[in-house]
């Protein structure tokens, strides 16, 4: 994986869940959480993985939701808010779930605290955010991908950033085997773990965003 990491820098990463996991299905493949936190734990001190995802606030069961609790008992620190329903223009039901101002309070927050922010999405609305923290002296690295059709990533977010990882590259490292057993709900867990003491897989992101 490309990308300029130091063995006692503090780390944190951002993850803009939606936009990540459109990138992902961009390129055609499905992320394994567990195996993403390892990568960076093992690039520098790991200080917090903030993952960001909008909830339908009148479902009954969020199709998600595995996921988010998986995320939640293993090691992710999940940001959640419920989205909103509006009717447009043309009199179409849409529904709205920005987590932008959500990300940017907690990497500000967290700035004084780190060295090496690594944000995962491509939205070009992250670019003022980027440069305010490299004036707090912070790197910064956008995780996105340019190898899709369209390029998921902002050319002027991409401009900004101090070092742009191709999510493609990061793919071998990071994604779900297909032999795994994506199915498999996640297991109700003891004190965040299984009554084996080990941790479950989490639930393919794919299969619950697109229930």
């Amino acid at each position: 994986m490309k990308g300029n990491f130091y063995e006692n820098e503090r780390v944190a990463l951002f993850i803009d869940g939606a936009n990540l996991y459109s990138a992902a299905r961009a390129l055609g493949f499905d992320i394994d959480y567990r195996r993403l936190l390892k990568v960076f734990r093992e690039k520098g001190r790991l200080v917090r993985a903030y993952y960001y995802t909008a909830l339908v606030e009148d479902q009954e069961y969020s199709p998600i939701r595995p996921l988010i609790d998986w995320l939640d008992y293993n090691g992710y620190t999940m940001v959640t808010k419920p989205t909103k329903e509006f009717t447009d223009a043309m009199g179409r039901r849409k529904i709205k779930g920005n987590m932008d101002i959500e990300l940017a309070i907690d990497v500000l927050e967290m700035a004084e605290h780190l060295d090496h922010v690594i944000l995962f999405s491509g939205d070009g609305d992250f670019r003022r955010l980027v440069e305010a923290v490299q004036r707090r002296g912070l790197r910064v690295s956008v995780v996105s991908t340019i190898k899709s059709a369209p390029p998921m990533v902002a050319d002027e977010l991409r401009r900004q950033a101090d070092d742009f990882v191709e999510l493609a590259e990061l793919a071998p490292l990071i994604a779900r085997s297909p032999s795994e057993r994506t199915q498999r709900p996640a297991a109700a867990p003891i004190n965040g773990r299984e009554a084996d003491g080990d941790l479950d897989d989490a639930p393919s992101e794919a299969l619950m965003r697109s229930a």
